[in-house]
């Protein structure tokens, strides 16, 4: 499998009724009421994380702060992780997932 048909797929496995695809800086998200919480990157998922799932995201090899410019101004909250380790993207799509629903109640 290639890695932009494992994003869809990893998107369709966390797909909830109130959860899309669209757009983030031109590149294909996965939203939760319009709020992009995943990302694909050059071959990559760009994870929205916090806490400890932030730091488990960094540990692996490979995997970094997105930089979705290129200009060395990487989103400190965003996580690209490789597609050697695609077989971790469920989870953390999930838990980015939960955590956009968290900020969002809190936005309420």
């Amino acid at each position: 499998m290639n890695p932009l048909d494992r994003y869809q797929e990893v998107g369709q496995a966390v797909a909830e009724k109130e959860t899309g695809f669209g757009q983030m800086f031109g590149k294909p998200c996965i939203q939760l009421e319009g709020k992009a919480f995943a990302v694909f990157f050059q071959e990559a998922m760009v994870f929205k994380l916090t806490g400890e799932a932030h730091l488990q995201a960094l540990q692996l090899e490979g995997a970094k702060l997105w930089d979705p410019s290129g200009k060395k101004r990487p989103m400190k909250d965003w996580v690209q992780v490789p597609f050697a380790h695609e077989q971790a993207w469920p989870a953390f799509a999930a838990i980015a997932l939960k955590q956009c629903r968290t900020a969002l109640q809190r936005q309420a």
